[in-house]
């Protein structure tokens, strides 16, 4: 029997990991599509890549909706949801009713803290394995996704009892529906794949998050100044640290884990920046010039409460999210007036 995948959010992120899991033997990726749907149902996608050339990918099957993909009757071995997580505008859990069997492992490959709660309190019987990705990769067009240099993926199975009390029988069939994942991964040609226990995981959560709250709201706020640029400012330089800083520090101290010797520090993460002269700018600040909502709570709000609710305060995350929020805010009613 085939390895039946469906990828819920095929943009950039999505259709890339896809196309890369489709590669391995015995798999067939199914594809949930939103604007892209049309010009993927009629030529699938079209991937450029410096590492692995440029080739087709055509989706086993292609839904417009998942009410289509819930008709299919398909009987998914893993779910992936690489939509951007958006909790203050909707709940992406509810899309994932009706497809979610006896047999299926979702698998979140979504920036921020808190992503995971809303798929476990609705399908409390599920394997949910956690992804913190670093892929670089955008849709130029409807169908044709470029993908640059960065290719990471670290996935581990979410097991929040283990943060507070024991194992429990179902850990071993859950670390074994994750290590599968990422065999998988591997075998389509993923190198920097790999499977973390759930504490490491999420400390590779908080860790990305030092880099997405420093990054991420300084270039909205700096009037959408790429991170090469931000790094190599003496002022922003400072500024981008102490936010790392604050995370990394805060991090140990709500799970009760010291972050991995092999984790990378603030100035290692910022000099590494600066020999970046793609001009690249983070998603947060394309979003705000394209109109869009920002993935603002699980970004900044939710590591702010999670810390909170420890007893620890974050004032430079913070202040960049009580600023951003409002500007948001401002922004949205501002549309709202103009449409009446």
């Amino acid at each position: 029997m085939p390895i039946e995948i469906l990828i819920v959010g095929a943009g950039a992120v999505g259709a890339f990991y896809a196309s890369r899991l489709a590669q391995a033997p015995g798999t067939k990726v199914s594809v949930i599509c939103r604007s892209n749907y049309a010009a993927v149902k009629a030529d699938g996608f079209s991937i450029t890549s410096p590492q692995y050339g440029d080739y087709k990918f055509n989706p086993s099957q292609t839904f417009a909706t998942p009410e289509e993909a819930r008709k299919s009757n398909t009987d998914w071995d893993y779910i992936v949801v690489s939509t951007k997580a958006l909790p203050d505008v909707s709940d992406d859990s509810e899309i994932l009713d009706g497809l979610v069997g006896g047999k299926s492992a979702i698998v979140l490959v979504q920036n921020g803290l808190g992503v995971e709660p809303p798929y476990a309190n609705r399908f409390p019987y599920a394997t949910i394995c956690s992804a913190v990705t670093i892929v670089s990769a955008a849709q130029t067009s409807p169908g044709k996704i470029k993908h640059n240099r960065w290719t990471r993926i670290n996935i581990g199975p979410y097991l929040p009892h283990l943060d507070t009390g024991s194992a429990r029988s179902s850990d071993t069939q859950a670390v074994e529906k994750n290590n599968r994942f990422v065999r998988l991964l591997q075998a389509g040609g993923i190198k920097d794949a790999d499977a973390y226990d759930h504490a490491k995981l999420q400390l590779v959560r908080w860790h990305k998050i030092a880099i997405n709250a420093s990054m991420n709201p300084s270039s909205v706020l700096s009037g959408g100044t790429p991170n090469g640029t931000m790094a190599l400012d003496d002022e922003l330089y400072r500024h981008l640290k102490g936010v790392m800083d604050e995370v990394l520090t805060t991090a140990p101290k709500v799970l009760g884990k010291p972050l991995p010797k092999e984790f990378a520090t603030a100035d290692q993460i910022l000099r590494s920046t600066q020999k970046n002269t793609s001009g690249s700018k983070p998603s947060m600040a394309l979003d705000w010039e394209q109109g869009k909502r920002m993935e603002l709570e699980v970004i900044l709000g939710n590591p702010i409460r999670i810390a909170r609710e420890r007893g620890f305060e974050m004032p430079r995350l913070q202040s960049l999210y009580a600023l951003l929020r409002m500007a948001q805010e401002n922004r949205d009613a501002a549309k709202q007036r103009s449409r009446i």
